[in-house]
């Protein structure tokens, strides 16, 4: 066992701009300034962590003070410079963590130090790393030697936020925007490392460590050197993400194959597992998404290479896209994301999720089962009755003069049995009704007697009060785009009066009489046709709030007590009281 251990993101740190992964443009940018001589004073480095920004700004400071540079113009590692560098002991170089230095005092001690020139090589580069942490009045105070440093000194600045420094700083510095680190090349370089340590690591599972570190390759060597702590030195898949508690992506392929093939149950029961081993149904729900999304960039050879993962897994995404219809994965991917914002603000959110499982699975099968069936019959049903009525009718009058005679019975509306899947349906409550009022309409002239027969039609039946409150809260799925007026029937019961058929609404301000009195007529039809009586009509009226009554204080009651009665002030002078 090793005395001194040293971490993989310490021990594989890059030495020279050609071992840096994943910013080959940024590296080449400064070599290429190195090599013209055409440095400026000052450098911001800004990305995501762990994407070598710090690595970078110390290859950049041993570089430009190599006292005998390569013929392409990199570090030699054997003058006296270069050695003092590699070994921590360089004077030239001079780093500041400014997340605990950054108070003015600390930048004042740095300016200090900058007006001593270099005693080994041509310059002295001040490293100021997470320089985002500074406050106003250190970044102020760094402003003028930032500016117009002494010809030796080379600032470089380092942040992963660079919106929080003051564009006075940015405006003085050179910008070089770090990118996040592929898939690619992470596994790379992470292939690179096992076999320096004599790990076999599987690709799939490499791939696991990538997708962990989501772009930051200080990142991914931690979680190398965790793995290698339980693995030992071979790293499978399954051992992976079992360490890592990383949902299986075997998961989301068969989920999508049981939403083909329509298993509700098989879809279920696969959810059940996926939270019996711990993991969060939101997480599920998201990696899901993004599963579907990985589907279809898989479908396009123009798009396939939008997708981030190993070859093995890239071929499993490219054969499950061959079986996967685009219109599916649309509209499969539309229920993800619906359910993905849906669920922060649901109850019951198991039910949520398991509501989107079995829309899903069901996507292909109304298209087979739901609608053929009935199209089909309705012919049988049609034809059937016709020949009995030519059976009869032939006999008696063959000629086509007597084809009125089937008019009268009508026999084509018979198949409006056809849609008699209702008598399945368990018996529905009967709607109360009126009785039969004899019609006004039998002395009333022709002309008159259209318009007496329509109000004659309308509907007066009795309803109770439960049923009304019933009606009253399906207000609300009429306006699913105004969750501010849909509110309103969730919150408000109006008075019930039945003598005079209304219901009354009492609202607390005027912005809701407002909007509720926009949509009255939708409101009224809504609730007629529930209740099924048309003589119900909707009253509005605005609550009348007290003034608000603000606390008394004892001088406040000193004073009405005075009002009443006025020998208590000559009392209180007299005695000298002063209130407690």
């Amino acid at each position: 066992m090793e005395e001194n251990y040293i971490v993989s993101a310490r021990k594989y740190r890059p030495l020279s701009f050609e071992s840096v992964v994943g910013q080959q443009a940024l590296t080449q940018t400064l070599r290429n300034a190195i090599r013209q001589n055409h440095l400026a004073h000052a450098y911001l480095f800004c990305g995501p962590r762990g994407v070598g920004k710090t690595t970078c700004a110390r290859i950049f400071a041993k570089t430009i003070n190599c006292l005998q540079p390569t013929a392409e113009h990199d570090a030699c590692n054997e003058c006296e410079s270069c050695r003092a560098f590699n070994e921590q002991r360089s004077f030239n170089i001079h780093e500041l963590d400014a997340a605990s230095n950054n108070s003015v005092d600390d930048i004042r001690s740095l300016i200090e130090q900058v007006r001593i020139p270099p005693q080994i090589g041509k310059y002295s580069v001040y490293i100021i790393d997470e320089v985002h942490m500074l406050s106003a009045g250190a970044f102020n105070a760094l402003l003028k030697t930032l500016e117009e440093p002494p010809s030796y000194a080379i600032f470089i600045l380092a942040t992963t936020e660079k919106h929080k420094v003051l564009p006075t700083i940015l405006s003085r510095c050179q910008v070089y925007d770090f990118s996040r680190i592929t898939i690619a090349d992470t596994i790379a370089h992470l292939q690179y490392v096992a076999r320096q340590e004599g790990v076999d690591a599987s690709e799939e599972a490499l791939n696991v460590v990538a997708q962990k570190a989501d772009g930051g390759m200080r990142d991914a060597l931690s979680i190398f050197d965790q793995l290698v702590s339980f693995c030992g030195n071979k790293i499978t898949y399954e051992r992976t993400i079992e360490v890592l508690n990383v949902l299986d992506t075997d998961y989301y392929f068969r989920l999508v194959d049981m939403a083909l093939s329509g298993d509700v149950p098989g879809s279920l029961l696969l959810f059940n597992e996926v939270l019996n081993k711990g993991f969060d149904a939101h997480h599920f729900v998201t990696g899901f998404a993004q599963h579907l999304r990985d589907v279809l960039v898989s479908k396009d050879p123009q798009t396939v290479s939008l997708l981030e993962t190993s070859e093995a897994i890239r071929r499993r995404y490219q054969e499950q896209a061959t079986r996967c219809a685009a219109p599916w994965l649309f509209s499969a991917l539309d229920m993800a994301n619906t359910c993905d914002i849906q669920y922060r603000t649901a109850k019951n959110k198991r039910l949520t999720v398991e509501l989107m499982l079995v829309k899903l699975t069901q996507l292909l099968q109304p298209a087979s089962h739901s609608h053929h069936k009935p199209a089909a019959e309705q012919p049988k049903l049609q034809a059937q009755p016709q020949p009995k009525q030519e059976s009869h009718q032939q006999p008696v009058q063959p000629k086509p003069a007597a084809t009125p005679a089937p008019a009268p019975a009508q026999p084509k509306p018979a198949p409006a049995p056809a849609s008699a899947p209702v008598p399945n349906i368990p018996n529905l409550p009967q709607i109360p009704t009126i009785p039969s009022i004899p019609s006004a309409t039998a002395g009333m002239p022709k002309a008159e007697q259209p318009m007496a027969q329509a109000a004659e039609e309308k509907q007066n039946a009795p309803f109770s009060i439960g049923q009304f409150n019933s009606a009253w809260a399906g207000l609300k799925d009429l306006f699913p785009e105004d969750p501010r007026l849909a509110s309103v029937f969730s919150l408000y019961t109006p008075e019930l009066k039945t003598e005079e058929q209304q219901c009354v609404l009492t609202l607390t301000n005027p912005w809701q009489h407002k909007e509720v009195r926009a949509h009255m007529r939708v409101i009224e039809d809504y609730l007629h046709r529930k209740l099924h009586n048309d003589y119900l009509k909707l009253v509005l009226q605005v609550a009348e709030y007290m003034p608000e009554l603000s606390a008394v204080t004892a001088e406040d009651k000193l004073k009405r007590m005075i009002e009443k009665n006025p020998s208590l002030s000559v009392m209180r002078t007299r005695l000298n009281l002063i209130l407690d």
